[in-house]
């Protein structure tokens, strides 16, 4: 594992995108402050950039530094929840423009999976996670199925979980609005 989060970090610092395993689905990744890294996931993705992707951080106490004005209840949300979580949140800022929404919204997960935690602490960097998949088709849940369309196109495979068959599943997704509005997108 440590090879490979040394080799995933030296990809991400210099513009790279990434394959990936998370805490939900094997994911596509780059540095999320990086615009052009970001426009290369919508390219391999074949994903208009107007659908916005989440970004993953290991620590909430890092949240503030990419949220304007954090909701009381989001603290409430990071403490309770016990499965994966991606809350979207107003006024984002300090990301790739072309990461957030056009309502100004940005999706953020944190993840206690061991690798991305891993991973994330050593980038020091948040990080896009989106499924490895062509926009509109299903999204792999093992390894194996991803197409090699995707493999070939990013600059790392990472190889820990490669094996890892243990169901996995998309996370749940709530919005907040003004005032700590909740609004359940996914359960």
């Amino acid at each position: 594992m440590y090879d490979d989060l040394k080799k995933a970090v030296e990809v991400l610092k210099s513009g790279g995108v990434i394959l990936y395993p998370t805490d939900t689905i094997w994911g596509i990744g780059c540095d999320a402050t990086n615009l052009e890294a970001v426009q290369r996931i919508y390219d391999i993705k074949k994903r208009k950039d107007s659908k916005s992707m989440l970004v993953l951080l290991e620590n909430p106490a890092l949240l503030e530094r990419y949220v304007d004005d954090v909701p009381e209840v989001a603290w409430d949300l990071v403490e309770i929840t016990t499965t994966p979580l991606t809350v979207i949140y107003q006024n984002a800022k300090n990301i790739a423009k072309n990461l957030i929404a056009d309502d100004g919204s940005i999706g953020i997960r944190f993840t206690k999976e061991k690798f991305t935690s891993e991973l994330l602490q050593r980038f020091h960097r948040p990080l896009v996670s989106t499924s490895a998949n062509i926009s509109g088709e299903q999204s792999p849940a093992f390894f194996e199925e991803i197409s090699d369309e995707i493999k070939s196109k990013v600059d790392y495979v990472v190889e820990f979980r490669q094996d890892d068959i243990t169901p996995a599943q998309a996370s749940s997704i709530i919005k907040l609005g003004p005032g700590g509005q909740i609004n359940i997108l996914r359960k």
